[in-house]
């Protein structure tokens, strides 16, 4: 996955997370997360579902999810 071994992870004051198995999770989950996307979207198109509905569904389920954590601070 090109673009996620681009992603430089930061904190949300802004700082780099340079802890290396920190990102290797990050990575990991973003290699899952990417692999189950497709294969659904694949499944979506093979099923006759329209390719850009599916994707607008998906993006309303990222948009969806809740952070159950309470800021820091």
């Amino acid at each position: 996955m090109a673009l996620a071994e681009q992603v430089v992870w930061r904190s949300p004051a802004g700082k780099v997370i340079a802890c290396v198995e920190k990102n290797k999770v990050l990575q990991e989950n973003l290699a899952e997360i990417r692999q189950v996307c497709q294969d659904a979207l694949e499944d979506a198109v093979l099923m006759g579902c329209d390719e850009q509905q599916f994707r607008q569904v998906l993006a309303g389920l990222v948009a969806q999810l809740k952070n159950p954590y309470p800021p820091r601070e």
